[in-house]
């Protein structure tokens, strides 16, 4: 909660072995249901530990069935349900999400570089069954983040950081895009060192909504309010957030020059 309680919540429970199949045609649905709606396409949100992530990490998935174990077991859920969304909307729909050295919610592993090495064989090879690319790959890294304190995931040096993206990037035969507290600068920085092929931002965006532009004129950035992230107002810290100034706007260019 905003106020940093926690809500009430029911006790989870393993999933049954008998009951995966439901869950995957239940994203398989979800994705029609997107495109249908008119969404151009749909991301699988395999990272942060929800539940794609607590089946790949093995700090949390203690599974003894096809589901757990190995590595290539704790892959299964998610290239089975990559699959079927693939061959229900089509790969060019389909972007991945994961984040293998992000511990958000709990969610570790002991071996992060090897799990998203594993993640990214299975979706290499399924590119290769499918005969088509999906979209993008989307890798969350721990960093400190744009306003210099670390929010989540254990903080490494730059250079281990570096040095993660730079492997899962070589290893992913397709776009590959990162994100996680990239500032304008560090953005510049990874495309520069073809660590990425894309930067994605988030938080950023919330607070300015004018991100691209910002960035395109190197204007000072809104700082965003992190209580405000998952309340329900209309208005503040959702819509109130203030575009750039014609005067700012002609201040940033000259600054540029």
């Amino acid at each position: 909660m905003p106020d940093g309680s926690y809500a009430t919540y029911p006790n989870p429970q393993a999933l049954q072995t008998s009951e995966i199949p439901e869950v995957i045609d239940q994203y398989r649905q979800a994705a029609l249901n997107a495109i249908q709606a008119g969404f151009d396409g749909i991301e699988i949100h395999g990272a942060h530990g929800y539940l794609i992530d607590q089946f790949l990490k093995d700090g949390i998935n203690d599974r003894t069935d096809e589901y757990g174990g190995s590595i290539e077991n704790r892959c299964r859920f998610l290239m089975q349900l990559v699959r079927e969304v693939i061959v229900a909307i089509g790969a060019d729909r389909v972007g991945v999400r994961m984040s293998p050295a992000i511990d958000h919610l709990d969610a570790t592993d002991s071996d992060p570089l090897g799990l998203g090495l594993a993640v990214i064989q299975g979706l290499n090879k399924l590119q290769i069954d499918q005969g088509a690319k999906l979209t993008y790959l989307h890798v969350t890294q721990p960093r400190y983040t744009a306003y210099g304190q670390t929010e989540s995931g254990r903080p490494g040096t730059e250079d281990e950081e570096a040095q993660l993206l730079r492997t899962w990037r070589r290893s992913y035969q397709g776009t590959f895009i990162c994100s996680g507290g990239f500032t304008r600068e560090l953005g510049i920085q990874a495309l520069a060192e073809d660590g990425a092929d894309l930067v994605a931002y988030g938080r950023l965006f919330i607070s300015n909504p004018d991100l691209v532009l910002r960035f395109k004129l190197n204007a000072p950035l809104n700082k965003y309010v992190r209580k405000t992230f998952y309340t329900h107002d209309p208005i503040v810290g959702y819509t109130d957030y203030p575009f750039l100034s014609k005067a700012n706007k002609g201040q940033a260019t000259l600054s540029r020059l």
